[in-house]
This record gives structure tokens, C-alpha cells and sequence, in this order.
């Protein structure tokens, strides 16, 4: 089958090859036929080594297909059924799990160093346990989520990441307070469901903060009242809350340096939601005496920081209520042919949510 590959970390190429079979089927597991998938700035961090991911390996973990073939013991799958995957199952009985933390369950990650793939020069991995830039996957039957017949595969491979890690980070998460004054820092497809959180949560104010200027006009038509370049923000703290700061600020990107400023833009008592996945070397620095003193809260967000099957219910039933806008999400489609035009893409901020149809 075909499938997009990167041979080493630190390249910014992917090669689409056709002589790659998708390996480890058997009791417990099923084959996904790929239908679409979603490009992820983690896969970007994937290939470049912010984020550990063994080499060579498949990128892609938003997807969306077909259920062609079930193992043994899988009970509540069938061939033919549509499927989102999951790229962090909740096993259900680890201390996580158990506590009710189930985007804290680890029990995925155990198969990311196994290969997903193979080719005749050998193994290949998949980007998180997955690999959806391919034709087929075989993945654990946890990570095939049933869907209704009434969601389109491009929609549905959104919910697998990127949507329900934006719309969590403001429900779950934030839990972001009705009348309250919001920053969103990075707005790309993440971002933009952070925000769509934020206005159904109630917030009075939402200020988008992102260099792409196509990306803060999206920001303004997602519900964002207020979008500026990083030199805007600290004119649109003064305008919106008289220089106090934000009661909530939400990072976006993963660097360091941006969740400094996120941190200084937060209010006293105020609270600052990391949602952007960075490099283990790079190091946010506060001093003990701020942190005491301002009392803000720093709240990372894991996948949207609550149960994911849950979550992509409620997104399910949110979208079918025209609540939050998940089509205009995607600003880019390409065939798998046309992968590397897509990574370009989102490297220059030109697109929120790229779909390779596959």
C-alpha cells in the first residue's frame, strides 16, 4: 500500500511509497482502511525531534476510515463500520483510568515502540502508535472509535486530535467562567477550537494572538472579538482589561518563550492553560516569588483534559446543533501525493487544518 514515510528525524520531506505493509494484526487488534486524515502540528514536532518518535516512521495519528478486518476477542466491531482513531485509548484499569483521568491513561503509548509498519529495507514506526498518512493501519480495537453515519470522514478525522485538544483545554480544563476576558495565543486549528470553547463557554472577551495575519482573520470569523500580532497583545490587554491582565490566557504553540508572555498576560489569580506540546529541553522559568505572590494558576491541558470518548460525543452533538463550526476548520485538502505541499503549508501558517484524502 502506499504510505508517506520519513527516514530520518530532522528532514523536512516525507517520501510516499507504495511498498509498505501495515504489520501486527491479531486477537485484539483491527485494520483500518484510511480515509482521511488531518495534518497535526505534533506530526511537524515528530519529524523534527521536539516530540520523541523512533525514526523511520509514518506520521499522521488524526485520522478517520473504515473498519476492513477485526481479530479475534474484538467484539464491538464489525467490517464496514466508520471509525475515528484514537492515538490515546483509555485502558480502564490503570490508576488513571480508575481515578477518572483517562487522558492521563499511558497504556497507549506502550505500543509506540513496537513497528506499525514494514517495507522490503524494513521496519517502519508509526507516529504515535498510529500512522495515518497510509492507506491502512492496524491499531489495538480501543483506538477505533465508532462514529455515526452522519460524519463526514474529514470532520471526524479532526475530532481525533485536534479539535477535542482545543475545545477541552476551554470546557474541561479551564472550565472558562461565563463574562470572563480570554487570550488565545496560536491559532491554528488548536487554537481556533480553543476559541470556539471559549465563546460557547460565555467569555465576554476573546483576543487571538498569532503572526499569520489570514489566521487572525479566521480567529475573527471563529468568535474571537479582538485578533492582534504578538506586538498587538500588550495594547489589547490594556484596551480590554485596563492593563490587569486576562483571567485566562491559553498557549498555543509549545515554546517556552511564549508561555512566559502568556503568563505575564494572565490576571493575578488568574489562570494560564498550557495546551501547546514543546521539546523536553526547553524550560518555562518562573521565580518563587511570583509564583507565590500572583497566585496564578498554571493548568497544562492533556488532550483536552477530559475523558476522550466523551469528548468526541459531545463535539459530535455540538456540530450537529451548528454550535461550533468544524468544516470551515479546513482550509486545505490534498491527496497523499501531495503531502509535502501540505507540511509547506502549515510551516508558513497558511492553513488552519490541511485534509490529505487518502
Amino acid at each position: 500500500m502506499r504510505a508517506a514515510v520519513l527516514h530520518e528525524t530532522g528532514q523536512d520531506k516525507l517520501e510516499v511509497l507504495d511498498d509498505v505493509e501495515a504489520v501486527g494484526f491479531g486477537p485484539g487488534r483491527v485494520r483500518v482502511r484510511v480515509r482521511a486524515t488531518g495534518l497535526c502540528h505534533s506530526d511537524l514536532s515528530a519529524m523534527n525531534g521536539v516530540l520523541p518518535q523512533p525514526a523511520p516512521f509514518v506520521p499522521g495519528h488524526e485520522g478517520a476510515g473504515e473498519i476492513v478486518e477485526v481479530g479475534e476477542g474484538v467484539r464491538d466491531l464489525k467490517p464496514g463500520d466508520r471509525v475515528v482513531v484514537c492515538w490515546l485509548p483509555a485502558c480502564g484499569a490503570c490508576a488513571a483510568c480508575k481515578r477518572g483521568q483517562t487522558e492521563l491513561c499511558l497504556a497507549g503509548f506502550m505500543n509506540a515502540g513496537t513497528p506499525n509498519f514494514k517495507r522490503p529495507a524494513g521496519d517502519v514506526f508509526g507516529f504515535a502508535g498510529t500512522g495515518t498518512f497510509a492507506e491502512e493501519v492496524v491499531v489495538d480495537a480501543g483506538c477505533a472509535v465508532p462514529i455515526p453515519d452522519d460524519v463526514p470522514f474529514d470532520i471526524a478525522a479532526l475530532i481525533g486530535c485536534g479539535v477535542t485538544t482545543g475545545l477541552g483545554a476551554a470546557l474541561n480544563t479551564a472550565d472558562v467562567e461565563a463574562g470572563s476576558s480570554v487570550a488565545v495565543i496560536g491559532c491554528g486549528g488548536v487554537g481556533i477550537s480553543a476559541i470556539q470553547g471559549a465563546r460557547l463557554k460565555g467569555a465576554a472577551e476573546i483576543v487571538a494572538v498569532d503572526p499569520v495575519a489570514s489566521r487572525r482573520e479566521s480567529a475573527l470569523r471563529f468568535g474571537a472579538t479582538k485578533a492582534v500580532a504578538p506586538d498587538g497583545l500588550a495594547d489589547a490587554k490594556q484596551q480590554v482589561t485596563a492593563g490587569e491582565g486576562f483571567d485566562y490566557v491559553f498557549e498555543v504553540v509549545g515554546r517556552s518563550a511564549t508561555a512566559r508572555t502568556a503568563y505575564e498576560n494572565t490576571r493575578r489569580g488568574g489562570t494560564l492553560v498550557v495546551v501547546g506540546a514543546g521539546a523536553m529541553d526547553d524550560f518555562l522559568q518562573l521565580n518563587m516569588f511570583e509564583l507565590f505572590f500572583d497566585e496564578k494558576r498554571i493548568l497544562p491541558s492533556m488532550y483536552g483534559g477530559g475523558d476522550v470518548l466523551r469528548s468526541y460525543e459531545r463535539t459530535i452533538a455540538l456540530w450537529r446543533a451548528g454550535r461550533i463550526d468544524l468544516a470551515g476548520l479546513i482550509t486545505h485538502r490534498v491527496p497523499l501525493a501531495d503531502i509535502n505541499e501540505a507540511l509547506d503549508q502549515m510551516r508558513t501558517g497558511t492553513a488552519l487544518r490541511t485534509c490529505i484524502e487518502i
